[in-house]
């Protein structure tokens, strides 16, 4: 019962960071996710059979300490984008890419709270067991995307934050990265789970406990 919940959280977890993604676009000034149809927490335009389902389902049932998946990707156009607040374009290009991690964290803090607050107001363990999960899920998802390298969306916000000449070598170091296919990806993960992951899992456990106060 409770892999079948983390997958289920797991999977609307995704969908919501990358409708968050395509909002950020929208309201500065790219329509192309809300005219394709993706401003939706529908999950059926969003779901990857791969990386919404497979992947995460096997992670969870093989116990892994990565709880990792995607959903397809939010269409945005970049030159579409304008920068809030008088700043240039690229800043909202940062935006965007830090907009689904910025909501699973919100999303992190607030049902870590409700936890927090269920369990001290004597509340069913099922629901504090449900926001517990809810919040360590998104915190997981939220962090682990911010990490520096492509096509995680901390790539992408570190290198949109970049003065011009540096942001062009990142570029050609994404082209690379991404012309690589699945292949990078693959090399991340393994090198992730055997050198990173468990000092990224227990900063993960520590800032959910400070969250939940337990």
């Amino acid at each position: 019962m409770l892999i079948a919940l983390t997958i289920v959280v797991l999977i609307f977890s995704i969908i919501a960071h990358e409708v968050a993604h395509g909002y950020a676009a929208d309201a500065l000034g790219d329509p192309t996710a809300r005219l394709a149809g993706r401003l939706t927490l529908n999950p059926l335009p969003h779901l990857d059979l791969m990386g919404s389902i497979l992947i995460p389902a096997l992670l969870i049932f093989s116990g892994s300490p990565i709880l990792f998946g995607w959903a397809k990707p939010v269409p945005y156009n970049p030159f579409n984008l304008r920068g809030p607040w008088g700043l240039p374009a690229q800043a909202g290009e940062f935006l965007v890419a830090i907009a689904g991690a910025a909501t699973n964290i919100v999303l992190a803090i607030i049902f870590g709270l409700i936890a927090r607050w269920a369990g001290g107001a004597g509340l069913p363990a099922s629901a504090v067991a449900l926001a517990g999960t809810i919040a360590f899920v998104n915190l997981f998802l939220g962090m682990f995307n911010l990490i520096p390298f492509p096509p995680l969306d901390g790539f992408t916000a570190l290198r949109s934050a970049l003065p011009w000449d540096i942001s062009a070598r990142f570029v050609r170091f994404e082209a690379r990265v991404r012309a690589s296919g699945s292949l990078a990806l693959i090399l991340f993960l393994l090198v992730f789970s055997y050198v990173l992951a468990n000092p990224f899992f227990n900063l993960v456990s520590w800032t959910f406990r400070l969250i939940v106060g337990s």
